[in-house]
């Protein structure tokens, strides 16, 4: 294990990303933006490479992108950035890996933001952990006819060289409405952001599941494309509604939701802690965790609502797995209920009306 200043123990690059810096390494780049799926290896291993160079690693989520600040070591030409958007600017070199399981709307939408943003000459390096992967090598294709493939037993890289100008730029937005009690609400939802091109069927549960009531204070945990923000809001504008998610595409999202809807009763941030600075104001905290993993967003979830929470105000979560939720909210909450909602559970608690949190 190798340590750094910033963590005790240097992951290794994932496989797509660690073949991709090998095929990076030979192509000439000193402006250069890279994506990671891991904790932004190649960009790093490139500006130790090229100390004069300046290299941009994008995330779409806040809590991937600290990870990635916390690995890699301080360097005065690496910068880590959570953006909705390519925040690379202008770049000579583009760096895309790619997990075999991803989704495939993202990877387009990233593959034209590198491509767009590259000077004519410069180069575009994307590798795929499946060896025997067409998909990706015809992606490429859309953009030059010239694909260089390099293959290994674990990972295939292709790399591009930019000769013209995209004719057009596909947006990858989609806007939809839903209805919600009399209102019709719309949506606006991209690749990278929970549920894009249609409401999420536990969304609508959750909606069915509560109501508002004047001048409520609301925080919405995982706000995704802000649909259960945006449904408070429209259902009494005395209300006030806050929504927080750690994916900047999701909080671009919501943003542009509030103000195409003409709602002025929702505010939305950036945020992978869950550490608000507004401990005991809410009303109700509502939250559609994602159902994988180990618990740990759902626990940063009912965590953080019971800081923001005032005394007795409730706690909504919709779920397809309520074990967890009934061995774990009792520990936190008071009341706690959980019932089925078609194919969902909503669980509830209320905060103590003696507590208040710091």
């Amino acid at each position: 294990m190798i340590e750094t200043s910033n963590t005790s123990v240097r992951l290794p690059a994932r496989i797509e990303e660690q073949r991709l810096i090998e095929i990076a390494m030979s192509l000439p780049g000193q402006k250069i933006g890279a994506v990671s799926v891991g904790r932004g290896q190649a960009a790093e291993q490139l500006a130790i490479d090229r100390s004069d160079a300046e290299v941009v690693c994008w995330y779409l989520d806040g809590y991937q992108a600290n990870l990635a600040k916390q690995h890699v070591d301080p360097l005065p030409n690496l910068t880590i950035a959570c953006e909705a958007d390519w925040p690379a600017g202008e770049c000579d070199l583009t760096i895309i890996p790619i997990s075999k399981g991803g989704e495939a709307e993202l990877t387009r939408d990233v593959l034209q933001s590198a491509y767009h943003h590259l000077v004519i000459g410069g180069y575009l390096v994307a590798s795929v952990d499946n060896p025997q992967d067409r998909w990706l090598h015809e992606q490429l294709k859309n953009y030059e006819k010239s694909v260089k493939v390099r293959s290994f037993e674990d990972a295939i890289v292709y790399f591009i060289q930019k000769t013209t100008e995209l004719k057009k730029i596909k947006d990858f937005t989609c806007e939809l409405s839903f209805r919600d009690c009399e209102a019709t609400i719309r949506l606006i939802t991209r690749p990278g952001v929970f549920s894009h091109r249609q409401l999420d069927n536990g969304t609508r549960q959750i909606l069915d599941a509560i109501d508002v009531f004047p001048e409520a204070k609301l925080v919405d945990i995982g706000c995704g494309s802000g649909a259960i923000a945006l449904g408070m809001a429209a259902r009494d504008p005395s209300a006030k509604i806050v929504a927080f998610d750690s994916n900047a595409r999701a909080v671009w999202c919501a943003k542009q939701g509030a103000v195409l809807n003409g709602f002025e009763n929702v505010d939305v941030g950036l945020n992978c802690t869950g550490e608000y600075g507004m401990a005991n104001q809410f009303d109700m905290a509502l939250a559609n965790p994602p159902y994988f993993a180990d618990f740990r967003i759902a626990r940063l979830f009912i965590d953080a609502a019971k800081r923001s929470l005032r005394p007795g105000g409730r706690l909504v979560v919709v779920t397809k797995q309520p074990k967890w939720y009934e061995e774990n909210m009792p520990e936190l909450f008071n009341d706690v209920e959980v019932f089925e909602s078609r194919r969902y559970h909503i669980a509830s608690g209320t905060k103590a009306m003696h507590e208040e949190s710091t």
